[in-house]
């Protein structure tokens, strides 16, 4: 399994995967050094990730391999249908996957997303609206949520 960490907008990230897929995204609490030399098959997704932070992406299109249980595997993919700038709350996604009663098997499978951003658990949220959980803190999952509204806020100053 190869490894990278990059810098992104939201701090220090580490990239796994290798020729079957790319395996986890996550950001880290911690300062790393970046690597220098980028492993052949993280390439595509280091740059899509920056395209992304840039704002020239708004779909990701990488061979994924996440790890995970069969019922967590298919929240991920449900996730993914998810489109860029539009939220979607535990129930409805619960609603989609075709068990409305799932829905805490549903949040949990959500919180143990290994491929963040990618596969967009961010653009979930409470049914009233509310930013809920976030294994990457409530301050990204915002910073995510913005990045992607065509609205963006001003600086009063």
């Amino acid at each position: 399994m190869e490894s990278c960490i990059i810098n992104s907008p939201l701090g220090y990230t580490k990239i796994t995967g290798d020729i079957d897929g790319v395996a986890s995204i996550t950001v880290l609490n911690s300062k790393e050094t970046p690597t220098d030399i980028i492993p052949i098959e993280l390439e595509d997704c280091v740059i899509q990730l920056n395209e992304y932070f840039e704002g020239s992406r708004k779909q990701f299109d990488l061979k994924l391999n996440p790890q995970g249980t069969e019922f967590q595997k298919k929240v991920w993919k449900q996730l993914e249908q998810i489109p860029y700038n539009k939220t979607l709350s535990y129930l409805e996604l619960s609603k989609q996957l075709g068990d409305v009663k799932a829905i805490r098997a549903v949040a949990n499978a959500n919180g143990k997303n290994p491929l963040w951003i990618v596969v967009p658990c961010h653009r979930v949220i409470g049914t009233d609206g509310s930013l809920t959980g976030y294994a990457g803190g409530l301050h990204r999952k915002q910073w995510l949520l913005q990045h992607e509204s065509p609205y963006k806020q001003q600086s009063l100053f």
